[in-house]
């Protein structure tokens, strides 16, 4: 079965589940049923699904995901051997885990085709991934706290493992001490994390930075602080990579690094 196949297929599933016997129009090309099917999958509680609509759905993302994969063996360290800086889009990293700036909810982002990361790591990884943040958040009978972190499989992303964490949310207003507390520990909580299951390598997204309003230079600060501090208090050999995606964030880690070299 071709990628624009199981598009067909994947598409016809969440249609009709969602809409019934209503008239689907397919669109003709791949790139156009990718967008379709990242809609519909956006949009779609965590429910059950069918184990047939999963084999597809892994065939094509497994595909789609290994056109462009970036192994962390191939980066080159830029502060004592084990913090590295990348920019990219962070579900091409082969690596232990990578993290998601993550709602309160941890279902991830609901708006169809949006940019967010928390939107495109829950696309990449599969149904699965929303449906095993589903249980957690079942499992502890309320929200996800701003500044915790839960820890999940990644599906079909190159990654082995998810960890979400969800930052402090600014409303137009200075940013308070409790907000620079938050979501430095949600960088720890991440790294604790990550060592507890012995994981020895972790990628971290700008967290707080989009959506949720974090002036991009002090995020960068508090990062590379937390991230620095505990490695050090805790003598931990994890190897960070610091992943951006805009050329502001790049210049501001860079910048940060530099100055701790």
């Amino acid at each position: 079965m071709q990628q624009v196949e199981r598009l067909a297929y994947l598409i016809e599933y969440l249609w009709h589940e969602a809409n019934g016997d209503k008239t689907l129009d397919l669109p003709d090309t791949e790139q156009a049923r990718w967008e379709m099917f990242r809609s519909l999958i956006n949009i779609r509680p965590a429910k059950s699904i069918s184990k047939d609509f999963i084999d597809v759905q892994d065939a094509l993302l497994n595909q789609y995901n290994k056109q462009q994969v970036t192994d962390m063996a191939s980066l080159t360290p830029c502060l004592d051997n084990d913090i590295y800086l990348w920019q990219g889009d962070i579900t091409q990293l082969q690596v232990d885990a990578i993290v998601n700036a993550a709602n309160s909810q941890l279902l991830g982002c609901f708006e169809p085709n949006h940019n967010c990361i928390d939107n495109i790591i829950h696309t990449k990884a599969g149904v699965q991934l929303r449906l095993a943040c589903a249980e957690l958040i079942e499992s502890q009978g309320k929200q996800e706290g701003v500044g915790k972190a839960k820890i999940t499989d990644a599906y079909n992303l190159p990654a082995n493992y998810v960890i979400h964490t969800v930052g402090p949310q600014i409303r137009n207003t200075p940013v308070s001490r409790m907000n620079r507390d938050l979501l430095a520990r949600c960088y720890r909580n991440c790294l604790e994390i990550a060592d507890k299951h012995q994981l020895k390598s972790i990628a971290f997204c700008c967290i707080s930075t989009g959506v949720f309003g974090f002036p991009q230079a002090e995020a960068s600060r508090i990062a590379i602080d937390t991230v620095l501090n505990y490695k050090q208090t805790h003598q931990s050999a994890i190897k960070v990579i610091f992943n951006v995606f805009t050329d502001i964030d790049a210049k501001l880690y860079k910048e940060g690094l530099k100055h701790n070299d």
